[in-house]
């Protein structure tokens, strides 16, 4: 029997990472150890300070920082995480704040200045609502991935060790929070915390519809040593990881699968609002598109010293055009 590249895999546990997971998916010549149990701070982390996996979803706007610092990444144009964002800003409700101006001179939380959520929501407030990060009184809950030195004018600080985010916002000692996922207070109904826009769905309906863009999040990223000894890995894994996500597409159309009960009718609004394949991978002029934009604001922000062209930040994984066989 021939011998196959052992290689660990960190990734979230998703639908779209399932017949990896299980092995009903395996890339050719590679023997994958996937790895879903962490949550992503950690696994950014893990894989871009520890250096711990071979290959790993991380996060877009620290894998396009860390290539800025000629860290030894690279990436295929694999995006396991998308998220509208207008949802995730956080208020807290005694503090009079009706409209995203009302946050020019405030206190706001955010979990990382380098997490790409807060790379898109700053980004979405300063180009869509004429609100510039500087204006912003910023304070960070955690380490970032990669190393950052807050450009001139930042005024940014990083709370006490133990301190939470969520809980200064319910507390009403932080005005409101940049958040890369809902927050406790919310969920458990504290009536002292609320969005900054209540009707988050129809902003992020209109921010589609105005730039085609359905935020990408993170990436694959794969060690460099790993590309230079093996680079037929990249092509490899990118046609399992199109293979894997053909198939979960495949199931998730049973309106079965989901115990939702108009599981089936949010398929189909989806479907209609972002067309049939929202998820897609590769550099499409859709892709190129979402992904400059975080580019692009990583660049405003302060966050890389120069614009990465997407060809230097990812590995080509064509094989020739109609080439690929793997659609739902």
């Amino acid at each position: 029997m021939s011998r196959k590249l052992e290689l660990s895999f960190a990734c979230g546990d998703y639908e779209i990472m399932r017949a990896l997971k299980e092995g009903i998916v395996r890339p050719e010549g590679i023997e994958l150890t996937v790895l879903t149990d962490m949550a992503a701070a950690p696994r950014h982390w893990r894989f871009l300070r520890g250096r711990e996996f071979d290959v790993a979803e991380v996060s877009g706007s620290g894998y396009i920082a860390a290539r800025d610092r000629d860290l030894p990444f690279r990436a295929i144009p694999v995006f396991p995480h998308r998220r509208f964002r207008h949802g995730f800003i956080f208020i807290n409700m005694s503090k009079g704040i009706k409209k995203p101006t009302d946050l020019v001179g405030r206190a706001v939380g955010t979990k990382g200045y380098l997490f790409t959520a807060g790379v898109w929501m700053r980004g979405i407030m300063e180009r869509d609502y004429g609100v510039a990060p500087k204006t912003i009184r910023w304070l960070s809950e955690l380490d970032e991935d990669v190393d950052f030195t807050p450009p001139p004018g930042l005024d940014i600080t990083q709370v006490a060790e133990g301190k939470s985010l969520e809980e200064l916002l319910a507390a009403g000692e932080i005005d409101a929070l940049f958040s890369p996922d809902l927050i406790r207070p919310l969920t458990s109904g504290d009536k002292r915390v609320g969005r900054l826009f209540p009707n988050y769905k129809q902003e992020e309906i209109a921010f589609y519809r105005n730039t085609g863009i359905f935020p990408i999040m993170h990436v694959v990223g794969i060690k460099q040593e790993i590309v230079e000894r093996h680079p037929w890995v990249p092509i490899n894994l990118y046609k399992a990881f199109e293979q894997s996500k053909a198939l979960a597409m495949q199931r998730m159309a049973n309106p079965r699968i989901v115990p939702l009960a108009w599981y089936r009718e949010a398929w189909e609004e989806q479907e209609a609002i972002l067309g049939k394949d929202p998820w897609e991978y590769g550099l499409t002029e859709r892709n190129r598109k979402n992904f400059e934009r975080l580019v692009s604001h990583s660049s405003e922000q302060g966050l890389i010293k120069r614009r990465l062209p997407l060809d230097e930040l990812f590995l080509n994984v064509s094989e020739g055009r109609n080439r690929n066989e793997f659609r739902f």
